[in-house]
């Protein structure tokens, strides 16, 4: 089954202590649904441009995107 990585994008000089928040808010959506999720992060790009993401498989991807928003996604490979 292929698995997508959803994305929360952050710019600028906070990007990081935010997208690392943004991450345990993620967790506590995932405790919350019940959910069977196990890869969350973060990942600084760069100075100024770090993401906070989740990896879901497709199957369970609209219901998720739906209710979480995130600003982008692409297909995770492990």
């Amino acid at each position: 089954m292929r698995k997508l990585k959803l994305i929360w994008d952050f710019h600028g000089p906070n990007a990081s202590k935010i997208a690392q928040h943004h991450e345990i808010h993620l967790k506590e959506y995932i405790q919350l649904e019940n959910l069977n999720i196990s890869i969350t992060g973060f990942e600084d790009l760069n100075n100024l441009h770090t993401i906070a993401f989740l990896v879901v498989n497709e199957n369970d991807m609209k219901p998720i995107r739906d209710a979480l928003k995130p600003h982008r996604g692409q297909v995770y490979i492990e």
